[in-house]
């Protein structure tokens, strides 16, 4: 995985995880300016995961997306709107965060 990958995926989090946050705060006050910008943002961060898929191939670009999605939501949503997850669902999160440790390791060479 090269440095460029890495890059377009940390810029599109910044994206995804903004418009979830937006989301968020539309669901509590209903301000539909703020839909609109969340459905922007979704737009903006799919168009980058092209980018991504190209680099890193649709299964890596899809699943490192996923789930680091999975962790930095999560955190948001502890830390800005108070949220709490069960333990199991936390084991989930902790699953999804070894998975994503297992697909960035390097690939070994095929013959």
């Amino acid at each position: 995985m090269n440095p460029q990958f890495i890059l377009w995926l940390t810029g599109s989090m910044a994206v995804f995880l903004s418009a979830a946050t937006a989301s968020r705060a539309y669901v509590s006050n209903n301000n539909l300016l703020m839909l609109v910008f969340s459905l922007g943002l979704y737009c903006v961060g799919n168009l980058m995961m092209v980018r991504l898929m190209r680099e890193g191939g649709l299964g890596l670009a899809i699943s490192a997306s996923a789930i680091a999605q999975l962790l930095l939501i999560n955190v948001i949503a502890f830390v800005v709107f108070g949220e709490r997850l069960s333990n199991t669902q936390l084991a989930g999160v902790g699953l999804g965060v070894l998975a994503m440790g297992l697909m960035l390791m390097p690939a070994a060479e095929r013959s």
